[in-house]
């Protein structure tokens, strides 16, 4: 009941919160350029101009304005997506979700897989050659622009090697004859229909965008769970199971790396939504039809929905993750206080 409660009490606080966020995507979205240009063509004459604004209330003071559109955002009116061919924003967010959550999931994946197999690794082998290498890497991994990582892996597994396609969902032989297609995400409909080629081809495309966006995610987690391994492995409980005898991988992964990896946890939730921003350049780079590619093109068009709708977007999910690490934490860790 005490968890209940706290994931209730948590809930009611994200109301101020993402209040909070549409307050300061608005108004930076309001000093940055005209909201009316989204809605307004080359063919329209000054009558039709004048009436964009009106209906979208934006001669009113700004508070008003943030009234409407706030209102509008509620019951899912997030405008038109200019470079989407007028389409609702949310229609579009809701086409390309798909494409970009499978590739940061997929990407959460590895970055969380690799991270806390090679973190666990090179903890027990502290100042050694190994450990040393690894922090290196590590260390530039965080450092590592996602552009320049991209196109340098484009540029080796696809130009030099031809190992990797250069970017897509899938081959140009599904486009022509037809895929599989029920939720969106390509990996899932593959598996439903039990198409075993499809399902080959997609994760052969997927490989590299994937590899490029969770770098820097398991270079992060690589450095979190070497830190919290060395400090449990200096834990009484430790030195005790090795006291009584039991083998060391034994000790390494009942005893050590399940308590480290509290922390690992509470970072890979929250990088979540750093990965979901980072698909911005890597769907850019491996032209993956998403979010990010999406945005990108509204950034360049100064559509201001469809930048405003991204924006808020990703601020949820933020949100939601925090929630849902806070959440976990005080499951995983019952040194927490649920207060």
């Amino acid at each position: 009941m005490r968890l209940a409660s706290y994931v209730i009490r948590r809930l009611l606080l994200l109301i101020p919160v993402l209040l909070g966020v549409t307050i300061l995507v608005f108004t930076l979205t309001r000093i940055t350029g005209d909201p009316g240009a989204a809605y307004i063509t080359e063919r329209m004459n000054e009558y039709q101009i004048a009436q964009i604004y009106d209906e979208y209330h934006l001669n009113d003071p700004i508070y008003m304005q943030y009234f409407y559109w706030l209102n509008g955002i509620i019951h899912g009116d997030w405008g038109l997506s200019k470079v989407d061919g007028d389409r609702p924003v949310t229609e579009s967010i809701s086409d390309y979700f798909p494409a970009t959550f499978e590739l940061t999931f997929v990407a959460m994946i590895i970055g969380i897989v690799v991270g806390i197999f090679v973190g666990t690794a090179i903890s027990v082998r502290k100042d050694k050659l190994s450990d040393h290498g690894v922090r290196a890497i590590s260390l530039l991994g965080v450092s590592i622009p996602i552009f320049w990582l991209g196109l340098l892996l484009l540029n080796v597994f696809y130009l030099q090697l031809d190992i990797f396609p250069s970017g897509g969902r899938y081959s140009d032989y599904y486009l022509i004859n037809g895929y599989p297609e029920y939720t969106g995400f390509m990996i899932v409909d593959a598996i439903i229909a039990g198409d075993v080629g499809f399902l080959t081809d997609v994760l052969w495309h997927i490989a590299l965008p994937a590899i490029t966006l969770a770098f820097g995610t398991i270079a992060l987690i690589i450095r979190i769970m070497r830190s919290s391994m060395l400090e449990v492995l200096n834990q009484d409980y430790v030195k005790a199971a090795r006291a009584k005898g039991l083998p060391e991988s034994t000790v390494i992964k009942r005893h050590a790396r399940r308590n480290a990896l509290i922390p690992t946890v509470t970072v890979a939730a929250l990088a979540f939504g750093g990965l979901l921003a980072g698909a911005v350049l890597t769907e850019s780079i491996y032209k993956w039809p998403g979010l990010g590619s999406w945005s990108a093109q509204a950034i360049l068009s100064l559509d201001w929905n469809s930048i405003m709708g991204f924006t808020l977007l990703v601020a949820i999910i933020y949100v939601l993750g925090n929630l849902i690490v806070d959440i976990m934490y005080a499951y995983l860790d019952p040194r927490v206080k649920l207060e």
